[in-house]
This record gives C-alpha cells, sequence and structure tokens, in this order.
C-alpha cells in the first residue's frame, strides 16, 4: 500500500480542519479554517513536542546538533510516517533539483526536523541556522562555526506560506558567507505565493504537499469535510482576509464566545482582534 501524504497529516494532526461553522484562532489575531502544524509529521504530536522542547532547552549546549541529529536519525529508524516523508523529500529533490549542492541549510527550529534527515540521505553536511541568525555547520563529526565559505545549499523548511522567513532571514544569512541557496524543498506550501516568490528571486522552489481547492476537494470525497467546509476553505484560499470578515459578520456569536469564554489564550486573541480591527468590522 502507498504512503499517502495528506492521510498521514490528518492522522498526526499536522492539518486539523475547524468544524462546520467554527474557525481556528491564531497567535495573529485572525482566524482561519484549517491549522497546520508540519512538524508533527515527526510521527505524533507528542513526539514533535518533545523535539521542540530538547531544542529549546539545549540548543546552546557544545554538542547539541550532533544530539539533534542522532534523535532524528532514531526517529528515522524507528517511525514509518516520518522515515516515509524524508524519503518523498529526498526523491523529489533527486528527481527535480538541477545542479550539486555543498550542504543542505534548515531555520530554527522545525525546518530542523526534516532537514537534518534530509542530510544524511544526502550525505551532506547540514548548516543549521539559528533565530539569532547564528549558524554552524555540521560535517560528520565536526563543526564549523559562522564560516561557510560559499557554500550552495538546499534548503529544506517545513511550510511555505509567503516565503518571509526566506527572503528575511536564510536567503541573507547563507549570502552573507558568500554562499547561495540554490533549491528549496517544502513539506507543504499553504498556496499563498511563496513558491512562485521563490523561484522568480531565482530560487527554484517546489513542496510535496500544496494546500489548495484541488486538496479541499479530495477532502470532501474522502469524508473529511463536508461542502460547507469546503466553500469556507475554498474562499479563504482565494480571499483569507474578505473570507474571514464574512465568516465573522455571518457567526456573530463565535467572536462573542471567544471573548466572553474561559480559555484565556483565545480571550487575549479575540481582543487583539478588535483592538486591531484586522478584518475592518463594525463593532
Amino acid at each position: 500500500m502507498s504512503f499517502d501524504l495528506l492521510h498521514a497529516l490528518l492522522q498526526t494532526q499536522a492539518l486539523r480542519l475547524a468544524p462546520t461553522g467554527e474557525v481556528f484562532w491564531y497567535t495573529s489575531g485572525t482566524v482561519g479554517p484549517y491549522y497546520i502544524n508540519t512538524q508533527n509529521l515527526y510521527g505524533s504530536p507528542q513526539a514533535a513536542e518533545e523535539l521542540l522542547q530538547f531544542i529549546d532547552a539545549e540548543k546552546r549546549a557544545e554538542n547539541f546538533a550532533f544530539e539533534l541529529r542522532a534523535r532524528v536519525e532514531r526517529q528515522y529508524a524507528e517511525n514509518e510516517i516520518y522515515r516515509h516523508v524524508i524519503d518523498l523529500l529526498v526523491a523529489k529533490v533527486e528527481r527535480e533539483m538541477e545542479g550539486d549542492i555543498d550542504a543542505v541549510s534548515g531555520g530554527e527550529r522545525r525546518d530542523w526536523f526534516f532537514s537534518l534527515a534530509v542530510a544524511e540521505r544526502l550525505n551532506k553536511p547540514h548548516l543549521l541556522i539559528f533565530k539569532d541568525l547564528k549558524k554552524i555547520l555540521l560535517e560528520g563529526e565536526e563543526i564549523h562555526r559562522e564560516q561557510i565559505d560559499g557554500l550552495k545549499t538546499l534548503h529544506v523548511a517545513d511550510l511555505v506560506t509567503e516565503a518571509s522567513s526566506y527572503f528575511r532571514d536564510w536567503i541573507p544569512v547563507v549570502s552573507q558567507g558568500g554562499g547561495r541557496i540554490v533549491y528549496s524543498i517544502n513539506v507543504v506550501d499553504r498556496g499563498q505565493g511563496g513558491i512562485e516568490a521563490l523561484t522568480q528571486q531565482g530560487v527554484p522552489s517546489s513542496a510535496l504537499l500544496r494546500v489548495d481547492e484541488a486538496l479541499f476537494a479530495r477532502l470532501v470525497e474522502a469524508g473529511r469535510i463536508d461542502e460547507t467546509q469546503a466553500r469556507l476553505l475554498g474562499a479563504y484560499f482565494r480571499d483569507p482576509q474578505a473570507a474571514m470578515r464574512s465568516f465573522l459578520e455571518e457567526h456573530p456569536q463565535f467572536l462573542r464566545a471567544a471573548l466572553e469564554g474561559e480559555d484565556e489564550k483565545t480571550r487575549a486573541r479575540a481582543q487583539l482582534l478588535i483592538d486591531k480591527n484586522i478584518y475592518r468590522l463594525d463593532f
């Protein structure tokens, strides 16, 4: 039986879909009909959270890169879902990327779930880029700090939306050392222009799965969502701002319930939506 990435996304809750008549609250105070936590393809939400906690706690330790690689390699050996995802990434790179690379790069934190394992399969060094834009090159049993000496890298990311992290952080960091990201492979493309923007700027890019109306049709066919959910997902894909404004206008009780509810995080996000009037609603 062949591996179904969409099924794996749903099974691991890497893709969560809002029930009919509801949407999710995002950290920014915006709302939307689906949630993507691509890192859950590491095997499960629990396994992903454990690795995130390890990264946060140990990323300044001397042996961090070695221990992170060891953990990722153990998971690759032991977890079938994760192994399939990594193998799909490697196969897509080998099939589509033209030319050679010197290393695989990945950004803190969620890129590392995938970039390290891809580097191992390709037998390439791995460039870890931290949030403070420091970087280390893990090559076998050696670590090279800061100096990347004109490396050509394949950047592996968990998710691409508008590619803002690429343009703000990853591409400049690699370029500072005279290097260049020559190809980008992403697990999920949210279908909001990131792949196209990267390609137009000279970084050919692709993804294993694109969140778009074709995907929503597959979810309907599989019985995972109904037609009402599919219409909202389609409207959100075409124009997130307009779709969510219409949803909030049509479901005034949704915002009211969030503001009056017991969950402190949800109340704060709802208040942020109001304070910024993100959707230009008439309150």
